[in-house]
């Protein structure tokens, strides 16, 4: 899955707020709408990024569309943040310590 992409559509306030409401339940752009109080072409135009960034998908209910999170999706984003969360821990934080790899190969050439 595209990471950057999934991102990218998240990084608008509104967007991400769609995504947030979609995790809490399913919602048509009806509803949503009315909750977040943006205009329905307003809510598409949202959604079809969304859709193309292979967060959410709609399925077909009478004359609405229901919206959900992809969950391979946000399997995706938990397993990306669970990784810089590790890497975050694991990193030496110790002040008086370089680990640049600039400095290295420069103290290395100076030995």
């Amino acid at each position: 899955m595209d990471i950057e992409g999934m991102l990218k559509a998240l990084g608008e306030p509104m967007r991400f707020r769609i995504f947030s409401l979609l995790l809490e339940r399913k919602h048509c752009v009806r509803s949503l709408s009315k909750k977040l109080n943006i205009s329905e072409p307003a809510v598409s135009q949202h959604l079809k990024i969304l859709r193309e960034a292979g967060l959410v998908y709609g399925e077909r209910c009478g004359y609405h569309i229901h919206y959900f999170p992809d969950q391979r999706a946000a399997d995706c984003l938990a397993e990306t943040f669970s990784g810089m969360r590790e890497q975050s821990l694991i990193l030496d934080r110790d002040p008086n310590v370089c680990n640049c790899e600039f400095r290295r190969k420069e103290h290395e050439h100076t030995c």
